[in-house]
């Protein structure tokens, strides 16, 4: 399994969120059974993504930091990264957790968790 196939996908995820693409985007590569926990103590189904993300103001800049692959097994693996992001409404950084399962020849996202960090003080 190779760490730069996920991290080329997530960086794909984060260009759609900086383009105003991300519900188009999660809406076709999450499982269908697929969620995210966000900072925020919300849990959104594959739907309620692509719906909030439709709506939501793009990013400017993003960056991943110190990634790590978490092999599950051949078809199933976490990615876990801290992840920072800016927009006109402000700055982001988090701890960030993807997990992707394979089927067929396509990584799917299973579930994505964000843990805020706390700000540099």
């Amino acid at each position: 399994m190779d760490i730069d196939e996920l991290l080329q996908l997530e960086r794909r995820g984060w260009d759609s969120l900086c383009s105003g693409t991300g519900g188009e985007f999660y809406g076709r590569i999450m499982t269908p059974t697929a969620v995210m926990v966000l900072a925020n103590g919300m849990v959104l189904d594959r739907e309620a993504v692509a719906a909030s993300l439709d709506k939501a103001p793009p990013w400017r800049e993003y960056s991943i930091e110190e990634p790590r692959l978490v092999e599950l097994d051949e078809r199933s693996a976490i990615l876990v990264y801290t992840g920072a992001a800016s927009r006109e409404d402000g700055e982001f950084r988090a701890l960030m957790s993807s997990v992707y399962t394979r089927t067929g020849d396509q990584w799917r996202l299973a579930l994505y968790q964000q843990t805020p960090l706390p700000e540099a003080g």
